[in-house]
C-alpha cells in the first residue's frame, strides 16, 4: 500500500499501523506528535490506528535550540 509520511511516498505493508510509520521515521520515544490525514492522532491511539491506502502522515519531534 502507499502512502506519504512527511511529503515522501512510501511503500508500507497493509496493516501499517501509526506507530509503525512513526518507527520509519524516528526512534524517539518524547516529544513525537502526529497527523494522520490533517487530523492529530493521540499516542494512547498510535498502535492501533491503522494506515490505509493513500494516507498522509506527518511526524513532528520537538528539538530544542538556542
Amino acid at each position: 500500500m502507499r502512502v506519504t509520511i512527511n511529503g515522501s511516498p512510501r511503500e508500507v505493508p497493509d496493516g501499517t499501523t501509526v506507530a509503525q510509520a512513526v518507527r520509519i521515521l524516528t526512534t524517539a520515544t518524547t516529544g513525537v506528535a502526529v497527523a494522520l490525514n490533517d487530523e492529530v492522532v493521540t499516542r494512547g491511539s498510535w498502535d492501533t490506528t491503522a494506515l490505509g491506502d493513500s494516507d498522509r502522515v506527518e511526524v513532528l519531534t520537538a528539538v530544542q535550540g538556542g
